[in-house]
């Protein structure tokens, strides 16, 4: 096996223990399927353009700590892999710290320059995009309900009674943003159809719940 399988088998491993007591909306079958979806995109990506050079090992890695922001959780330098491996790191932990929605709003000139040529970080627009493209659509849906169930096994007593609506406003908030918000031509490909799933549940919703009278 060599270095870098090593190194993603071992991260792999070490995700799905850490987030083995999650709920069904952010577990490590979510970083799974983002997993998947980053290798998809860049596939697709460099077929379309063998111009920019993709570090896949890098692209796996941040894909699979997307949801892990701490530092000492990213690769370590091992016998055989000094050189390569802070490199690694420091570009997994550069991606890791940028992909989600709620960082990129505050600024989004920072992921706008990381992405470009001059910024060096390509690998950032696949695992945002992978990472987005998970949120919306059917399995987008079932996680925005899902989180909404878990966060109602505890509410608060000071807000108000968590209701299913609270998930529809979710939809307009952030979900239906998102397919706007994709930098690769795959991810946006593939987000058309996964936003046109969110917004005909939308319109479910709304005749289902009389919304629309």
């Amino acid at each position: 096996m060599s270095n870098n399988a090593a190194l993603i088998e071992r991260i792999s491993a070490f995700v799905a223990n850490h987030m083995a007591g999650h709920d069904p909306s952010h577990n490590a079958r979510h970083v799974s399927r983002v997993v998947r979806l980053a290798q998809t995109i860049l596939a697709k990506e460099k077929a379309r353009d063998v111009s920019i050079a993709y570090d896949e090992t890098v692209v796996t890695l941040a894909a699979w700590m997307h949801d892990i922001a701490d530092r000492k959780y990213l690769p370590k330098p091992t016998d055989g892999g000094e050189q390569a491996e802070p490199r690694v790191a420091q570009r997994v932990q550069k991606i890791v710290s940028h992909v989600s929605y709620s960082t990129e709003i505050k600024d989004p000139s920072v992921v706008q320059h990381l992405i470009s040529s001059e910024g060096g970080y390509p690998e950032l627009a696949i695992v945002q995009d992978a990472d987005r493209l998970d949120a919306i659509g059917a399995v987008g849906i079932a996680r925005c309900f899902t989180y909404l169930g878990a966060k109602s096994k505890a509410p608060s007593k000071d807000g108000p009674e968590p209701d299913l609506g609270d998930a529809i406003e979710h939809f307009e908030e952030k979900l239906v943003k998102l397919e706007g918000m994709m930098k690769t031509v795959t991810g946006r490909e593939m987000a058309r159809e996964r936003a046109f799933r969110i917004k005909e549940f939308q319109r479910w919703w709304a005749d289902e719940t009389g919304l629309d009278n």
